[in-house]
């Protein structure tokens, strides 16, 4: 299967009409971006870039940039009640806004996703300060979510301009965080195909992998998921649909929650997962419960020969999984928000192309182990 996945991005490549970089950035509306921020240093490691506020000329809201590799995350915070910014987070609470890719033409990328049937979020649109300009446009996805096309080559400053580039004396060390992996969506009853479709049509992404509720289930709840992919393989966005069970699934219970379609998780990589999970407990967050010793004792003659040492993956509940290129470690997070929306996946790649299908029964059934304490299951 994963050869399969590597003969269709290289098939895609030649005739690519939206070329991405990578992830830009991705931004979050948050109720208080100064409290949000300091979460993800103190948390997950992450340091202060720019700021846009006020002081910056910026009336209507207040953002804060943290980065650590190349992840930077942008929270948000309206500044009053009477905003698109306010209505989304008294609907949705915090949550991704904007998933933005880099690009060398973001002008280019508007035309030809809206075009193709993309509804327009932004025109294209020139920031320019001292620091030179950066070119911005973007189109809606599922639910209010926004793919905002992000061009950046000609500027030289922290972030963005209307920002200004910010320095803390709180300045947490690095967990070794990487960069994003991927991003996952959930979306509505029926709506798998038709998301899909738009992804393929208007993104010119390709489905490079598919699950069905027959591969990810447990006793009481199932779901659909497919991997969509751009053509260089740089930016992958799983879609997930929730599918019948006894149950209600996490993804009801997160359409639930959220109130409609958004993001569900974020992926991003490391070089060291034992070293990364370990730090980001020391600091407070919580990850979901570790599987059964079961699991363990099975791992080996499942996934073959790894590097790691078994004891410390057992110890703090990391998963891994193996395909034809490799193997992978990973771990999600409990939900970081109040509401159970938006929560993290720690992965390590050793080789690895896919996304952990044979860990998705544990997975899932931790997943449920939780609902169930919320009283959702």
């Amino acid at each position: 299967m994963e050869a399969t996945i590597a003969r269709e991005l290289e098939a895609r490549k030649a005739t690519d009409f939206l070329p991405i970089n990578g992830t830009d950035h991705i931004e979050l509306y948050v109720g208080n971006a100064k409290q949000a921020a300091y979460f993800y240093k103190a948390a997950f490691g992450f340091h202060n870039v720019a700021y846009a506020g006020p002081e910056t000329g910026v009336r209507d809201r207040v953002s804060y940039v943290v980065q650590q590799g190349k992840i930077r995350l942008v929270l948000t915070t309206p500044l009053n009640s009477n905003s698109l910014i306010s209505e989304h987070i008294r609907k949705h609470g915090d949550g991704v806004k904007i998933l933005a890719l880099w690009v060398d033409d973001a002008t280019k990328s508007f035309q030809e996703t809206t075009k193709r049937g993309g509804k327009s979020y932004l025109e294209p649109k020139t920031l320019e300060d001292k620091d030179g300009k950066v070119v911005v446009s973007g189109i809606y996805t599922y639910g209010e979510t926004v793919h905002l096309f992000v061009e950046r080559k000609d500027y030289r400053g922290a972030f963005m301009p209307g920002f200004e580039a910010m320095s803390s004396d709180f300045q947490p060390s690095d967990t070794g965080l990487l960069y994003i992996d991927h991003c996952v969506g959930n979306v509505g009853w029926n709506r798998m195909n038709e998301t899909v479709k738009w992804y393929e049509d208007v993104m010119g992404f390709a489905n490079i992998l598919s699950f069905d509720d027959k591969q990810i289930n447990t006793e009481y709840s199932a779901l659909m998921s497919k991997v969509m992919s751009n053509g260089n393989g740089y930016v992958k966005f799983p879609i997930n649909e929730p599918a019948e069970g006894k149950k209600k699934s996490q993804i009801e219970e997160y359409l639930d929650f959220y109130e409609g379609e958004g993001v569900q998780h974020i992926a991003v990589a490391t070089h060291d997962i034992i070293k990364t999970v370990r730090e980001l407990k020391a600091r407070g967050v919580e990850f979901l419960s570790a599987p059964p010793n079961a699991y363990y004792e099975e791992l080996l003659s499942r996934v073959g020969k790894i590097d790691e040492d078994m004891k410390p993956l057992q110890e703090l509940g990391i998963l891994v999984d193996r395909d034809e290129e490799g193997y992978l470690l990973q771990i999600f997070t409990k939900p970081v928000e109040d509401r159970p929306t938006l929560f993290f996946e720690i992965i390590q790649r050793k080789g690895a192309k896919s996304f952990g299908a044979g860990n998705f029964k544990a997975l899932f059934e931790s997943i449920e182990r939780e609902q169930a304490k919320r009283g959702n299951l």
